[in-house]
């Protein structure tokens, strides 16, 4: 029997806790889907989600992080057009330039209010989420 199981991401929104008001870091994608997007990728085998997510951090965009929480888990097999994925996603902290590395075309700092409109997946509902629990510690539901 073949088994189609959904393939493990993470997510980290990167908050630069050496800058005023705590910027994210987004980076723009070099592949397709094209836009700009919280850093991440998937998951190895036989690597912890939390390895995953420093890893992804370090070559995106050259920085170490320090994981604070673990914010949600995103899910909807219609968020990444390209396969079923499930996106774990970390809240982190990083001091430092952002520069784009591996598959990020750019790395860019972004204000709660200046985030770009062309995001890609769902990532536009996980910034969201995260604004309304940054600013209101109001936590996405189940």
């Amino acid at each position: 029997m073949n088994y189609r199981n959904p393939a493990p991401t993470v997510d980290i929104i990167i908050e630069l806790i050496d800058k005023p008001h705590r910027p994210i870091v987004l980076i723009e994608r070099h592949n397709e889907p094209f836009g700009w997007a919280i850093p991440g990728g998937f998951v190895d085998y036989g690597e912890a989600v939390e390895t995953a997510a420093r890893r992804e951090a370090l070559e995106e965009i050259g920085l170490e992080v320090e994981l604070v929480e673990q914010f949600h888990v995103y899910s909807d097999p219609q968020r990444d057009l390209r396969k079923h994925t499930i996106s774990i996603v970390f809240i982190a902290t990083a001091i430092g330039e952002p520069k784009a590395g591996d598959d990020a075309k750019n790395a860019a700092i972004f204000e709660s209010w200046r985030v770009p409109g062309n995001l890609c997946f769902d990532h536009d509902r996980i910034l969201r989420d995260y604004w309304q629990y940054r600013h209101y510690g109001i936590r996405p539901r189940i």
